[in-house]
């Protein structure tokens, strides 16, 4: 056997087991890369699942701690406030808190901008209301006032609704337009 009828066969061997070796790497990265694009779909669509919850009880627990703000302004107006009366407030302003602290975690800034406007004006309507029911009001509070204010947040929460609603991809435009009932009424 000379040289030469050597080399080419083991030419052709490494040839052959390295075209195998390299076209195991290819298919490595490719499932490696297809295993990245799964994990981050997974990521996003986990994500919005997420924010859809927090949202959901973010909205719904402002527009309770609104309604509670409500019910309290009618009590001190009919009634002296009873200690009843008292805790259905503060469960409502404390539900509403802690679902502000998840969003604080949770939203991108365009939601939180309005997030952190519906809750500084939940909370002074609440500091008015508490200082009217302990017969202190603050320079110029009323229960007129008080529930001018009360009655600005309804708009303030549909705006929060419509920029939630577009993170979230279920409309088109984040700014609200003040259509739609959003009060409850008594």
């Amino acid at each position: 056997m000379d040289l030469s009828a050597v080399i080419i066969a083991v030419a052709g061997v490494a040839g052959t087991l390295g075209g195998s070796l390299l076209t195991q790497r290819g298919s490595e990265r490719t499932r490696l890369r297809e295993i990245e694009l799964v994990r981050g779909q997974e990521e996003t669509h986990q994500s919005r699942v997420l924010r859809r919850t927090c949202y959901v009880e973010l909205n719904r627990d402002a527009r309770q701690f609104t309604t509670a703000l409500n019910r309290h302004l009618h009590v001190l107006r009919e009634r002296g406030v009873e200690e009843a009366d008292r805790v259905a407030l503060e469960e409502a302003k404390d539900a509403h808190r802690d679902r502000y602290s998840e969003a604080q975690m949770i939203a991108p800034d365009a939601v939180l901008v309005r997030v952190s406007a519906v809750n500084q004006a939940l909370n002074k309507v609440y500091g008015q209301v508490k200082r009217l029911e302990r017969g202190e009001p603050g320079p110029d509070e009323t229960m007129e006032t008080a529930e001018r204010d009360r009655q600005v947040v309804w708009g303030m929460l549909r705006a929060m609704r419509a920029e939630m609603r577009h993170d979230l991809g279920v409309s088109a435009g984040g700014s609200a337009d003040g259509q739609g009932a959003d009060q409850d009424s008594f």
